[in-house]
């Protein structure tokens, strides 16, 4: 089934390029970021996640400027730390914004009830074609796809990730 919303190898590739031109340090996360892990392309993609420091949030506005990149597609959920831009035709963007902290840890979320995780887990490194990129590590990967009820999406790359990298296949996915 194709989405209506479609987010192709080249697009990606090409969003991740502009965001490194305008110094927009971005990881790879969701299904792109497994895929990259990977080393190649298992499925069709929705859109591009991308974690980032919540300091380069304005270098990421000016890189997307006049890619069409400029609406915030509401979606259940949503919080300041994490939305979606779209350009209202087929192309969206996941954002997951980070805070470093001094002791190497990293801050997702609100104050109140964020997430800490180390650096490490947005330090992967894979593939888009032939374009190599950062993305999150494998372990952390498959703990972020975990946690809550599984999606098809899920069932397709999470035993992918597990098999490849050696990691045990989690319990909702058994």
């Amino acid at each position: 089934m194709t989405s209506r919303y479609v987010m192709d190898a080249a697009d990606a590739v090409a969003l991740l390029g502009r965001l490194a031109d305008h110094g927009v340090e971005v990881c790879v996360g969701g299904g792109w970021g497994v895929d990259a892990l990977l080393g190649e392309q298992t499925r069709e993609h929705s859109d591009l996640d991308v974690w980032l420091p919540a300091a380069h949030l304005e270098r990421l506005f000016v890189a997307v400027a006049g890619t069409g990149l400029d609406r915030i597609f509401p979606w259940p959920g949503d919080r300041p730390w994490n939305f979606v831009l779209h350009d209202g035709v087929r192309l969206r963007v996941d954002l997951h914004l980070y805070e470093p902290l001094p002791d190497g840890m990293l801050h997702y979320g609100s104050v109140v009830d964020g997430v800490l995780f180390p650096a490490e887990a947005l330090a992967g490194r894979g593939l888009i074609t032939e374009v190599q990129v950062r993305c999150e590590a494998a372990e952390w990967s498959v703990r972020w796809h975990t946690g809550y009820p599984p999606r098809e999406v899920d069932r397709h790359d999470v035993p992918l990730l597990c098999t490849r990298f050696g990691i045990d296949l989690p319990e909702a996915f058994r």
